[in-house]
């Protein structure tokens, strides 16, 4: 038999599993009963954390995030605590200032959070530089990311070739990441592809390699086995009753598919059978939130658009306020024109969001008749640099009469900022000094003061 060498399995249902399925809902009391059980199956990580899961807490759930980490770590000491973090846009929507990027890396770290997946939608590598060095500041592990994304249904073309990733992935080694995560939300990568992009990527890299990737296409799972095959060194994958559909592929099959191989995780079937269980018991307080428009588990239109299927529900919510759902299919067609004017940004959030907006005021009133603040803001260049050259005639009427100037910016969108965290401390002056309550007033300033007036009883 070949070398043992097993697989390292990254759970995310208590993260992207019930964001992908029920609006990033799941609340810390119902993670909490099963906790020792999940901290017992002998996963590499967890992601517990980041993403959505900040927002919806203080926004929806009345929730402060930092204590879900510290209660949740009490019951789970053993397995390593990972989370999302969007570069330089943290948790939020745009880019936060340095100092605001230190205290929430050192805030995360001092709570429990031990591995950080680093993301930029456009795989800007300058929008990793703060958050990679407070990370490395605090001792925790970087792990670097790629945005997975196409311009045809299949990996190739010029722009996203293996090349181009392989090239992307060498620079993210060089700035100190300690692994890779190819990061696919939109369930686009196909189980060839899957097996090609790995092989390129450990033949060229000395850190281990992961692939995340969606069940939205149904390649999910077929994609992970074709990456293992191919020596990736770790998956992602969600327990049963929170996997699959827009979530991620299951955990419970690769425990029986890999018996007897080199990459044989050993998860005890009844031990997971147990959680699955649980798990199915506080389903009914969450289904509200689940998508019923369709009976398939999987999204055919992402085989066909390559856009994200959370992108897809946003279009069509976008057109029934419009009264205009039935220019749908124009939408689909202006797509990918409006992304090849921005310069090809791979779609997730919140590059998924700027296109599809624009793309419907694009079928809706004309095209760039109405542009929106979000297209200006990223023409000039405050969320980086996208992969290709932008539509220069489009960014000039973009850019005409834009407040900050008619001229991009060339650095990095970081650089321009000033530090935040002051003008933080002194809204919350009488209210509160806690650094943790800070960090979720500068991200986010209504909501985030919304939810600390309760917390306080103000």
């Amino acid at each position: 038999m070949a070398e043992r060498k097993p697989l390292k399995v990254t759970d995310l249902t208590l993260r992207d599993g019930h964001q992908s399925l029920f609006a990033t809902r799941m609340k810390t009391e119902d993670m909490l009963p099963i906790a020792e059980k999940m901290d017992k199956v002998g996963f590499y990580s967890m992601e517990v954390w980041g993403g959505a899961t900040f927002d919806v807490m203080t926004r929806f759930l009345n929730e402060d995030p930092w204590q879900r980490v510290l209660l949740l770590k009490e019951k789970m000491p053993t397995t390593k605590f990972q989370m999302l973090l969007r570069g330089q846009n943290l948790v939020g929507y745009r880019n936060y200032a340095d100092d605001v990027v230190d205290a929430f890396v050192e805030k995360a770290a001092e709570v429990g959070i031990d591995i950080f997946r680093v993301f930029d939608a456009l795989n800007d590598e300058r929008n990793f530089i703060a958050a990679f060095k407070a990370i490395k500041k605090c001792k925790k592990h970087v792990q670097g990311t790629l945005s997975y994304s196409l311009t045809e249904s299949r990996l190739g073309g010029p722009i996203f070739n293996i090349d181009y990733f392989v090239q992307k992935a060498k620079i993210i080694e060089d700035m100190g990441a300690d692994s890779l995560c190819i990061k696919d939300m939109a369930g686009i990568i196909s189980p060839y592809d899957a097996y090609n992009l790995v092989s390129g990527l450990k033949t060229n890299l000395t850190i281990p390699v992961h692939l995340h990737t969606h069940y939205t296409s149904g390649m999910g799972s077929m994609s992970c086995l074709k990456a293992i095959e191919a020596g990736v060194d770790g998956i992602d994958t969600c327990l049963a009753p929170f996997a699959l559909r827009s979530s991620h592929p299951a955990v419970e099959p690769f425990a029986v598919t890999l018996q007897g191989t080199p990459h044989d995780i050993k998860f005890d079937l009844e031990l997971i059978a147990e959680i699955d269980e649980y798990l199915e018991t506080i389903i009914p307080k969450y289904i509200s939130f689940a998508d019923t428009t369709r009976f398939s588990v999987i999204d055919i239109g992402v085989l066909m658009h390559q856009i994200p299927g959370g992108m897809i529900s946003n279009l069509v919510s976008q057109l029934k306020q419009a009264k205009a759902i039935h220019r749908l299919k124009e939408v689909y067609e202006e797509i990918p024109k409006t992304r090849k004017d921005l310069g090809f940004p791979p779609l997730v959030t919140p590059t998924s969001q700027i296109v599809g907006v624009q793309a419907v005021f694009n079928v809706i009133a004309g095209r760039y008749k109405m542009i929106s603040k979000e297209v200006k803001d990223y023409f000039y260049g405050l969320y980086g640099k996208p992969p290709v050259a932008v539509n220069e005639e489009i960014r000039k009427k973009a850019l005409k009469g834009y407040e900050k100037g008619e001229v991009p910016i060339d650095t990095r969108p970081g650089d321009i900022l000033e530090p935040e965290l002051p003008k933080a401390r002194e809204a919350l002056k009488g209210i509160t000094e806690d650094m943790g309550d800070i960090l979720i007033y500068a991200l986010y300033p209504m909501t985030g003061l919304e939810f600390l007036k309760k917390k306080y009883g103000l």
